[in-house]
Formats: structure tokens, sequence, C-alpha cells
């Protein structure tokens, strides 16, 4: 195997054809089934299987592929460290986020790492934590914010985290000096199953189960609805601090907050880039 060869089989594995591969890295369709062919014969399997006037690929296509990724994703980031070693001048790092870290933390960070190091590129993306981890593990971000709750167990495989802050709930209402008993058996705007779980467990421990009426993952929507007092909702204070909609009342809760990391993988130290943008983001914080 060469790296070649992996890239044509990860082309192939993220648009699904020889043409998609083929326009992307700008080769003919059969100089990509001849790499298709020798990594074939190089590994002694069968990658890929014809489907109609398609191909897709089999479980150990697939399974080279995903692992043709991560060499890909770790090659790259190791071209940015090594040229990051020469120093701060130049280099690039490449952040992924959710969205309330990314409207509130994140542009004052990126502000002050461009007036300090004007030389590094910085990337973004929006990503749940999640999915951020994934692309962590993957190599194709260098940090991923991310949010753990008090019972979520810490990464133990090779992620580092970073302690950023921590940040609190509060209730919002149309109405100033509310509780979670007021609300009761009041209708309520959560997230998707996997954002709503601190409202859900704020209202437990309250000792009821709220009632959702409104899903929505928008916090500017869901500050929204409760100003024009269709129900009332869970926010945590970075999303009100990007946020606060006239008409809405907001009450800290005691219990539920976050800790928000900066999570890096791999042994320390972390490249220079990326250490001077978890420094900012670290001041901001």
């Amino acid at each position: 195997m060469n790296l070649t060869h992996l890239k044509v089989l990860d082309a192939v594995a993220r648009h699904g054809s020889v043409t998609g591969a083929a326009r992307e890295l700008h080769y003919s369709q059969p100089s990509v089934s001849h790499h298709l062919g020798r990594l074939e014969s190089a590994t002694g399997a069968k990658l890929v299987q014809r489907v109609g006037r398609g191909i897709r690929l089999t479980p150990e296509g697939d399974l080279l592929a995903r692992r043709a990724t991560e060499i890909l994703g770790r090659l790259d980031a190791a071209s940015v460290e090594l040229a990051a070693r020469v120093g701060l001048r130049a280099g690039r790092v490449r952040l992924a986020g959710f969205q309330t870290v990314l409207s509130t933390l994140v542009p004052k960070a990126a502000v002050e790492l461009a007036r300090t190091h004007p030389g590094i590129e910085l990337n973004l993306v929006d990503a749940h934590p999640e999915d951020g981890l994934r692309m962590l593990r993957a190599g194709h971000v260098d940090i991923a914010l991310i949010f753990r709750h008090a019972d979520t167990p810490l990464e133990d495989d090779g992620i580092r985290l970073t302690h950023l802050l921590d940040d609190p709930l509060y209730l919002v209402s149309d109405r100033p000096r509310q509780t979670l008993a007021d609300h009761r058996d009041s209708a309520w705007v959560g997230g998707c199953e996997r954002c709503r779980a601190a409202m859900v467990a704020a209202c437990e421990r309250a000792g009821f189960s709220p009632r959702v009426a409104y899903a929505c993952d928008d916090t500017v929507v869901a500050q929204s609805l409760v100003a024009a007092g269709l129900g009332v909702a869970i926010l945590n204070g970075l999303a009100l601090h990007a946020h606060h909609a006239p008409g809405v009342h907001t009450t800290r809760l005691d219990e539920g907050a976050r800790r928000i990391y900066a999570a890096t993988y791999g042994e320390p130290p972390d490249p220079p880039a990326t250490a001077a943008l978890i420094e900012m983001l670290t001041s901001q914080a």
C-alpha cells in the first residue's frame, strides 16, 4: 500500500463512485480504477463491488477506507506540526466547536490569536461534541471543544482535556422570579433527544418530568417561543450570553452546570499553534 492508493480509496468511499473520486483527485477514471486494482492486489482483499453502473465498498473495503481517512488526517496533522516547529510565524490550527462556544468564546480567542500570531491560519467547523471528538480522533481537527456533565465519564483513550469554564443552567420564562416547581404542568421547549438531557435531569430533580411540546435546538427560536408565552425552557449561560431575547426572564439554577473543555489527542506536548489557541481560549474563558 502507498498513500496514493489510500487517497483514492478514501475519495471513492466519500463520493461513492469512481467518477466523483476522479473529479476530486484530478485523475482519469481509468487511473482511479487502476489504483483500486493495485490496492486490492497489495492487500489480497476484494475492496469494491460493482453494483449496476456504480460501485460500493465491501466490508473489507469499508474497514480500510476508515483507516485510510485516519492515516491521511494524521499525515496532514503531522505536516502542520512539522511546519509549526519552525515557529509560530506560520502554521494552521483546526477547531471543532458547538454553537454556543462558536458564538461567544471562540471569536474572542480568534481575534487575540490573529493579533499575537498573524501568520497562523485558523479553520473552524460547527460540530456537536461527540462529532467533534470523532473528527479529532480521525485527525480532521486539532482541537475539539466539548462539554461534560457531572455524571459523564471523561475520555480515557488518548484524549486530553483542558478545562475552560463551567457553564450554569438557567430557567427561561416570560415572567420574573420563577422556579422549576412553578412549571410542573407547563409546556416546555426542549432540544433533540441528545440535547435535552440536562433539562430533563433538572426537572426530575425538582420532582417531575417535563412535557416537551416544542422540540428545537436553536436557542434563538427557543427564546422566541418562551417570550411569546408558548412554554418555558432551560438554557445554558453561554446560550444566553450569545442572545438574550426581549421579554425573557432568567433564573439561575443551583445544579446542572456543564464543564467546557478543549480536547486534544495524542501524547503531549501539543503543536505550538494548537497550544497557542488553547492559551487564548483559556484566557478568554
